[in-house]
């Protein structure tokens, strides 16, 4: 039996032997494409070629890429564990063609491949060909079938709809028919119950797709109607995980030697054993699928946050300590421990698992802690909703507060049931969907964008030339226009471009287009499939006529000074703490710059100066730019250039060098340091678990901070009249301050004695309650302390009602003794009634709660509420 790493090894040395070129995986987090965050299909990284926007180094094209599939259209997670074969992460095994072979070798070598040299059984494959489609005006795929026909019997071949077998990347671009090869795992008892062909795309768990061959021929434009692609293209996917069930006789991708030393592992952690229990077994196959997808993502350099790409990696995560908490009794952050296995499991392919370990662990073991710490808080939060909700009479929570647990505090809906199961109560669905479906509709429409079709004035491809100048002679090769958020903009290319696009890091460039006719401004620059994009407000009225593509120089001498600065940092770090430092991002923009780098431990401010000082010291040498274009990347390594982790590099890089700091780069820069001027950092902090953050200014930037600094330091100085020792003067002042301080609540202790010994004597009865009511000037706090003082002293048949201004801002804050609550009398609901006299509300438990309000005015009319409800 082939172990994965062999099956995996056999696909690239078959293909090899067929003339393709054997690449590398691209990383799994896209950067510098606005349109994905993740690699989600082996194409990805050609997508530049796909759609004509670069020439095919390789005619013939083969690897084994990482891919995740999590949101969008290939929405996977919510099944990932529950079955035998969808996961997060996953490898696709791919051979391309960029206009050379076609369908006909296509077809033939994967039938080779799978049979001949992998041996499976040719009675259990079934291949699915497109039938055609009356809308599109497109006829079935005579031509695939035909080739199958070579190969299979014809009830073998099956028909597929346009949903499942015309494959489109998006909405526009390439497209074409697919043809998709299914194998049936059943037994032979199930086979001959029901033929397999009758099983294809029907969701059986052994009857699965295993390779998708995808012949792209037409181009799809905007208004939906198709047109022929010039260089056809060959896109094949097969999933790695489901040939390993097919070749290693499983029934479930989780059997194989792919999951099963996870698995092993995380049994023996908790104590479980694997295939005992339904809801165990769940739990640990998300675990196992879950902490791949997190271990990649933090070496492609995707860290866990609060937005985009982030917020995904964060949200599996979570759905793995959720499943980790619920069903395997784990408490303490754990998963973290299970690096090691999958180190030893995948790290021959993706060696920088390995290199990584301890940022992975530490990364994953604090955001484990974390959201352990929000579980608890979560927990505390649902039972105070249990609470209020059986108070009220009624047994099943609002769908409005459990959603409000799921989406501000990170606590998931099936756990929220779980709880409220334990206590013989239920959530209300049908609003907690509604609330999810407001949710979704409204990130839909801020993410919706709606792309034209270009339309094209001239063949060729863009070339940049921003490196050796800043204005050039250029014409339109196409435009088209873009709406989002109801906005229309255009994107034009330029057949030669100064602007350098938005990438590495380094904002993109603005400026303008200028004509005989006209001036265009140009507000930002993207790279869109490997394509320099320029964003205007407004299309030229003559779009043929030659121009002039000028840069902001301002702008892009601010920006190339500041991503320099960035390298002199990352050298001065290196210095400073150690050569474990490693670049984990940056932002460069003419304002400042930012750089995220691997350190474990919080910077002191003596390092940061340090640093600061190493980099000043460098731009006071002026040390020149050394700039190595179109480099083989074995000299730049021999160089010592340094490069990124989750960066994909070609056989030709460039490399930027000042002194001794040597990295890999794609940005501009200074000429020579001097042109930095000076740089200040501003800020130091952890943005990660292993991962600092230091913002920073440079040149004129830190002029203007300067100036502010003593501009504030006169103000200073002469609102202590000038002092000589300014230091010890305001030392001085602070001590008095605190002196007077605590002068001041001695007195408010003596005066909150006084009034609760006051407010003991003109205690009444009111309706058979005790009430003890007053409206006084004093802070909540003290206010609270004697309310407090006042329910230990009398402990039955007692209201205290008092309303409170300090600083012009009402207060109105009431007590119940116990018995009162038990007979009814809630603080919450008296408050929340009352605070519309002082124009506020408020709220808080029976037997407490507090109210603030605009109408300081009506506060007797607040206290005098209060009574009248509570004693009715």
């Amino acid at each position: 039996m082939l172990t994965a790493k062999e099956i995996r090894e056999s696909f690239k040395s078959f293909f090899e032997s067929k003339g393709h070129q054997i690449v590398p995986s691209a990383p799994m987090v896209v950067k510098d494409d606005p349109t994905l965050m993740f690699t989600n299909a082996g194409m990805n990284q050609f997508k530049d070629i796909i759609l004509g926007n670069a020439a095919a180094k390789y005619k013939r094209v083969a690897d084994s890429q990482k891919c995740l599939r999590v949101s969008g259209k290939h929405n996977d997670l919510e099944e990932v564990g529950h079955d035998t074969y969808h996961h997060t992460m996953f490898e696709m095994l791919g051979n391309w063609s960029f206009g050379d072979y076609f369908k006909q070798e296509a077809i033939d070598w994967a039938w080779e491949y799978l049979v001949d040299v992998l041996k499976l059984d040719p009675k259990n494959l079934y291949a699915t060909v497109f039938e055609g489609s009356k809308e599109e005006g497109l006829d079935r795929d005579d031509e695939a079938a035909s080739i199958w026909e070579r190969h299979l019997p014809k009830d073998h071949i099956i028909h597929g709809n346009k949903k499942d077998n015309f494959w489109e990347m998006v909405d526009t671009g390439p497209c074409g028919p697919c043809s998709e090869i299914h194998i049936d795992l059943r037994s032979e008892e199930e086979k001959a119950q029901v033929p397999g062909a009758q099983m294809v795309n029907h969701d059986h768990p052994q009857v699965i797709e295993i390779w998708n061959l995808v012949f792209m021929q037409f181009n799809r434009k905007a208004d939906g109607s198709l047109e022929g692609l010039p260089a056809k293209v060959i896109d094949t996917g097969m999933g790695f995980e489901r040939l390993c069930m097919a070749m290693q006789g499983k029934t479930s991708n989780y059997d194989t030697d792919v999951f099963q030393p996870i698995i092993k592992v995380i049994a023996a952690m908790s104590g479980k054993v694997y295939g005992e229990d339904a809801k165990n077994d769940v739990a640990m196959r998300v675990i196992a699928d879950h902490i791949r997808t997190i271990a990649f993502s933090i070496t492609d350099g995707q860290l866990p946050s609060n937005a985009k790409a982030g917020y995904v990696i964060r949200r599996i995560l979570r759905r793995a300590v959720r499943y980790a908490y619920t069903f395997l009794g784990q408490k303490q952050a754990f998963m973290y421990r299970l690096i090691p296995v999958l180190i030893e499991s995948m790290g021959d392919a993706y060696p920088e698992l390995k290199a990584q370990q301890v940022l992975i662990e530490k990364v994953i073991k604090e955001e484990e802690e974390s959201f352990l710490r929000t579980l608890e808080t979560g927990i505390r939060l649902l039972d105070k909703v249990i609470a209020d909700t059986r108070a009220a009479g009624k047994q099943e929570i609002s769908g409005v507060d459990a959603f409000t647990l799921y989406d501000t505090y990170g606590f998931p809906l099936d756990l929220t049931e779980l709880i409220l199961r334990e206590n013989g109560m239920s959530v209300c669905i049908a609003e907690f969907t509604a609330e999810m479906d407001k949710q979704k509709a409204r990130a839909r429409n801020a993410a919706a964008v709606d792309l034209g079709d270009w339309v094209v004035l001239a063949e060729g491809e863009s070339e940049f030339v921003g490196y050796d100048y800043t204005e050039h002679d250029a014409r339109i090769l196409r435009y088209r226009k873009v709406t989002q958020k109801k906005q229309e903009l255009y994107q034009i290319v330029l057949d030669k471009t100064p602007f350098y696009a938005e990438s590495g890091g380094q904002v993109g460039d603005t400026g303008a287009i200028v004509s005989e006719y006209e001036t265009i401004d140009i507000i930002d620059t993207k790279k869109e499939n490997g394509l320099s994009v320029h964003i205007t407000t407004k299309l030229p009225e003559h779009p043929e006529a030659d121009f002039m593509a000028c840069v902001d120089t301002d702008k892009r001498e601010a920006c190339a000074a500041n991503h320099s600065c960035t390298h002199l940092i990352d050298e001065a770090l290196r210095e400073v703490l150690g050569t474990h430092v490693e670049q984990k991002g940056s932002l460069v923009t003419p304002d400042s710059l930012r750089f995220d780098f691997s350190h474990f431990q919080k910077v002191t401010d003596e390092e940061l100066r340090q640093v600061e000082h190493l980099v000043n010291a460098k731009i006071r040498a002026n040390v020149e730019l050394n700039e190595y274009r179109n480099l083989p990347i074995e000299k730049a390594r021999e160089l010592g250039a340094i490069a990124l982790f989750g960066e994909k590099y070609g056989d030709l890089v460039r490399v930027i060098q000042f002194g001794n700091s040597i990295e890999f780069c794609g940005g501009t820069h200074v000429s020579a340091t001097g042109k930095i001027g000076m740089v200040k950092i501003v800020s130091e902090s952890s943005i990660a678990a292993g991962v600092r953050r230091i913002e920073a200014i440079t040149g004129a930037k830190v002029e203007e901070m300067m100036d502010k600094m003593q501009d504030n330091m006169n103000d200073i100085r002469q609102l202590f009249h000038n002092a000589p020792d300014l230091k010890a003067t305001i030392a001085k002042f602070i001590a008095e301050h605190d002196d007077l301080k605590k002068q001041i609540e001695e007195f408010m202790k003596e005066k909150a004695a006084s009034l609760k010994a006051e407010l003991l004597q003109k205690m009444t009865c009111v309706g058979g309650v005790n009430v003890i009511k007053a409206v006084v000037t004093m802070p909540a706090e003290a206010v609270k302390n004697i309310v407090f003082q006042l329910r230990g002293e009398i402990t039955e048949n007692l209201l205290v009602v008092i309303g409170s201004v300090d600083n012009e801002k009402p207060l109105l804050t009431v007590s119940a003794s116990e018995d009162l609550t038990a007979k009814g009398v809630n603080a919450g609901q008296l408050v929340r009634e009352a605070a519309k006299l002082i124009q506020g509300g408020g709220g808080g438990q029976a037997h407490f709660a507090t109210a603030g309000g605009k109408n300081s005015e009506g506060i007797i009319s607040a206290v005098d509420k209060v009574v009248e409800l509570a004693t009715a």
